[in-house]
């Protein structure tokens, strides 16, 4: 069962879904003694990381025992701005005593010569660790209902699904991306979808009533949250 939390605004979904995330990786690490979490880019996405290295809470949190992945990443120089890694170096993981080891950088379009071998790459590496369970897959929402770098109609969504994605002409530039697969985001344990605007309203509810689009095709096997603002539930 999916689980719409509303809040009041953006900044509301991010304060609360930062402290959330610390919470949920403190746990993971208690039960299982390590947390796999894979996040997302996107000012929702970023602001909510932000709002996690001003907690409190980021201090009780053994850093030592999580690994950081990423749903997409855009395939440009690494240090380029779109980069969502660097994003997320700059709000949360560069203030964090997390071992460089534990941070799964999707690869580069300066270290690998095509997209298809970075997301190969990115596969082996998955593997290498064991194939998690994602214990968090934090994922954005765009205004087509796209998430990760699944889009609506294109092939990569709408073909097999496979652990890693290489994505060509992306309806939203950059156009050549790497994405995790549906067979990868529907590992794990738990799903949240973050969402704020009034420019979200129609993703969300197309999204929640499964209206085939790739928003509607993600679910965690435990929980699935959406966190949403107002706004972007005005049509739910």
């Amino acid at each position: 069962m999916r689980q719409v939390i509303v809040h009041a605004d953006a900044d509301a979904v991010a304060q609360s879904t930062g402290a959330r995330l610390l919470i949920a990786v403190g746990d993971a690490v208690a039960l299982r003694g390590r947390a796999d979490v894979v996040l997302t880019g996107g000012t929702v996405g970023i602001a909510l990381l932000e709002a996690a290295a001003a907690s409190p809470l980021a201090g009780t949190v053994d850093w030592t025992s999580v690994h950081v992945w990423w749903g997409d990443e855009r395939f440009v120089p690494a240090g380029d701005a779109d980069r969502n890694e660097g994003q997320a170096q700059a709000a949360l993981l560069g203030t964090l005593p997390l071992p460089e080891d534990n941070i799964h950088r999707m690869g580069s379009s300066d270290a690998f010569g095509s997209a298809e071998e970075a997301a190969e790459a990115y596969a082996r590496e998955i593997s290498a660790a064991g194939t998690p369970a994602w214990d968090v897959l934090l994922l954005g929402l765009g205004p087509d209902a796209h998430v990760a770098s699944l889009f609506p109609g294109h092939p990569v969504f709408t073909g097999p699904s496979a652990e890693t994605h290489a994505v060509h002409d992306s309806p939203k530039p950059p156009p050549t991306r790497v994405s995790l697969g549906l067979a990868s985001l529907n590992r794990a344990r738990e799903v949240w979808v973050v969402a704020a605007g009034e420019g979200k309203a129609d993703a969300v509810r197309d999204s929640l009533r499964r209206s085939g689009v790739p928003g509607g095709a993600v679910d965690g096997t435990e929980r699935t949250l959406w966190l949403v603002d107002a706004a972007a539930a005005t049509k739910v």
